[in-house]
């Protein structure tokens, strides 16, 4: 089984990676590096920004050629501050960019994979990394961030309704603050406590827990799940 994984290179990415090629799985991994991340013959990488179209369209033919991968797995995002009080014209700069990084990649992906998976009679798997705040929402600053991981979650839930039928199924995994080099940069800024506060657990999820629950759903294991919104956020969020 072939699977097609965004923003591979660290952090979540790279424990969903890794733990999918242990797996058995073939894994086309895409992120900003110019460094291959693994030498395991099953994994090809491919150098994107998200955020460039261009870059965006060589993707395509990945779902164009007849091995195509059988499960998309979007989990490359961006988390860039932008305060109200700001310039129009910043504002607006940081919403295009994360709107674009996080929700219309992701979309252009899901659309390019499901019209594959219809011409080709496969039955294929979306996962999407969302997160916490696509759900109950972030601080102002972060409104952009929110915004488009709250898009994610509708965007699941449109597929899933709309072309299971075709055997096709769709997924949200929306973490909470996870063990990764970004919360211990914030870790550095605000303090530990600013991730831990309100947590049920003592801990932040470690990355191997998010890999977990993809593994589990690329396998195929929960196709009558398909649209829910997994939370793995150390019960800090109880929807």
């Amino acid at each position: 089984m072939k699977a097609f994984l965004t923003g591979s290179s660290r952090g979540i990415g790279k424990a969903i990676c890794d733990l999918l090629l242990v797996n058995g799985f073939e894994v086309i991994g895409t992120s900003t590096s110019t460094v291959n991340q693994s030498n395991n013959s099953k994994f090809r990488h491919i150098v994107c920004d998200l955020s460039n179209q261009q870059e965006l369209k060589r993707i395509k033919q990945e779902f164009s050629e007849k091995a195509i991968p059988e499960v998309l797995i979007n989990n490359a995002g961006m988390f860039r501050e932008a305060d109200f009080d700001i310039s129009d014209e910043e504002w607006l700069e940081t919403w295009d960019i994360t709107q674009q990084v996080n929700l219309r990649s992701s979309a252009l992906l899901c659309k390019w994979a499901i019209n594959a998976w219809k011409e080709q009679g496969i039955e294929g798997r979306i996962i999407n990394i969302s997160s916490r705040a696509g759900q109950r929402g972030d601080t102002q600053e972060y409104a952009a961030y929110s915004a488009s991981k709250a898009g994610m979650i509708g965007l699941t839930k449109s597929i899933s309704r709309s072309f299971g039928k075709a055997g096709i199924t769709a997924y949200t995994i929306a973490p909470g603050f996870v063990d990764t080099d970004m919360a211990r940069e914030s870790i550095e800024v605000y303090g530990e406590e600013y991730l831990t506060q309100g947590l049920a657990l003592d801990s932040i999820a470690p990355t191997g827990e998010i890999a977990n629950l993809v593994l589990l759903l690329a396998e195929g294991k929960l196709a009558h799940a398909t649209g829910q919104t997994f939370h793995i956020n150390s019960g800090s969020y109880l929807p």
